[in-house]
């Protein structure tokens, strides 16, 4: 029996991965999900006796594993995810965090969070329906998304009789339209998350398919979180002035280092403001170290005594992003409330917020054709568009196609703090349609 000390040792030398399901309503995600945490043996005991308990009160023999991840009421009454339910578990190869994302169409922008942190997404497509919109639209916001691997998972194969001609079609067509989206490459599986069949153990019923199960394939996918080849970046969170007796000098900058690495002596440049100083010392943890990497949190000190504050971006001083007033982006608009042209917003990235306003809205895409309907003059709740946002102040933005995390920005409400819309700096998959307006002074001060 393995002790909790031996699991905690374990659990430190496997790797993390990120990943989602999502799919169209009724294609089976939350029975996958519930599946895979069940034949993994990542259930316990009172959870599992919870879901046989309210499956028997439901008129059902079997329990339905799909109450492992719906957990609120309204999900349990209708039988579907409305949130985003995130269940954490581990096999001795692999810690995994999962994101089990709705499929109802309104619930788009729900997808757009769970996806938004995993490298690796799920797709599910019931055997008997095929290809359609909701799996075109869950494809291309993961090409939008740039998640680096996808899982074609053909659900209810047993409701097919099994048969291979049913898979190799709809692992084609799924297989040409990622290819459009630029979508590298797909892993297609084909599976029954009611009976088992090549979730976790391979399925004696499809000896036709030679490929990995589920599980498999989620503990052996390469996935890397070594960021430290990547572009350096690191966003002040926190100027640290002690003024004390013992400290009466020190000026450090707290924060997280999202990409790269940063070394004493390294000439660093401070951005929006674009002065220059070199890394005079970094203290990690109470003890100074030569060299940091992401994502580790630090605090940098430097030569000069500059002007720095939350929501500066200090980067190599040979590898500084451009600064721009005018953000041009793909985005998803997540609020309840549209998002119209000439509305004031406030736009958070990394640790900076600054005023802005929407300049335009160039054009509104179409998921299931990837066709963009130009100048739609405002974006409502679910819609992926393209944007252009005047700020009050310069940001220091990677495209989004470089960086997840100082690609990507927040346009959130400047009077009541509620997020608008979710941002990915750069192009998208399909060229934008708009050149970048003139600036114009009317509104806000800039």
């Amino acid at each position: 029996m393995t002790t909790p000390t031996q699991l905690a040792d374990q659990l430190s030398t496997t790797t993390l991965l990120r990943f989602a399901t999502a799919g169209s309503v009724d294609d089976g995600k939350s029975t996958l999900v519930g599946r895979l945490l069940h034949d993994s043996k990542s259930v316990l005991t009172d959870q599992l006796e919870a879901v046989e308990d309210a499956s028997r009160k439901r008129g059902q023999e079997a329990p339905d594993l799909a109450l492992l991840t719906d957990g609120l009421r309204a999900e349990r009454e209708q039988g579907i995810t409305i949130d985003v339910a995130y269940r954490y578990f581990a096999t001795p190869r692999r810690r995994f965090i999962l994101a089990d994302t709705p499929g109802h169409v309104q619930y788009t922008r729900n997808m757009v969070t769970g996806a938004s942190t995993a490298e690796l997404t799920v797709i599910l497509v019931d055997a008997r329906h095929g290809v359609v919109e909701q799996t075109r639209r869950h494809a291309a916001l993961t090409a939008l998304l740039r998640v680096p691997h996808v899982v074609l998972a053909v659900n209810k194969m047993d409701l097919t009789g099994y048969a291979e001609p049913v898979f190799a079609a709809i692992a084609q067509e799924f297989t040409a339209y990622a290819a459009e989206l630029g979508i590298p490459a797909v892993t297609a599986i084909p599976i029954s998350a009611l009976a088992g069949d090549n979730v976790v153990e391979p399925s004696a019923n499809m000896d036709w398919y030679g490929g990995p199960t589920v599980l498999e394939h989620l503990e052996t996918v390469p996935v890397s979180h070594d960021l430290t080849g990547c572009h350096a970046r690191f966003p002040v969170q926190y100027v640290i002035r002690p003024q004390t007796a013992e400290h009466p000098d020190y000026r450090g900058y707290a924060g997280r280092i999202e990409a790269g690495a940063f070394r004493v002596g390294d000439a660093v440049t401070v951005l929006p403001s674009g002065r220059t100083s070199a890394v005079a010392g970094i203290d990690l943890l109470g003890r100074s170290v030569h060299t940091a990497r992401a994502p580790q949190s630090v605090t940098l000190l430097l030569e000069d005594d500059i002007d720095i504050s939350r929501g500066d971006l200090i980067v190599p001083s040979g590898d500084t992003p451009p600064t721009t007033q005018d953000v041009e982006a793909t985005v998803c608009h997540v609020a309840d409330q549209p998002l119209t042209v000439g509305q004031r917003v406030l736009i958070k990235h990394t640790t900076r917020t600054v005023k802005a306003i929407v300049k335009d809205i160039p054009s509104r895409l179409t998921l299931d054709d990837l066709s963009q309907h130009p100048a739609p003059g405002q974006l409502v709740a679910n819609d992926i568009g393209r944007v252009v946002v005047r700020t009050a102040e310069p940001l220091a933005l990677d495209p989004y196609a470089h960086s997840r995390t100082t690609g990507s920005f927040l346009l959130v409400d400047p009077a009541d703090g509620t997020t608008l819309t979710a941002g990915m700096a750069g192009g998208s998959f399909v060229p934008g349609t708009a050149d970048t307006p003139e600036p114009d002074d009317a509104g806000w001060d800039f």
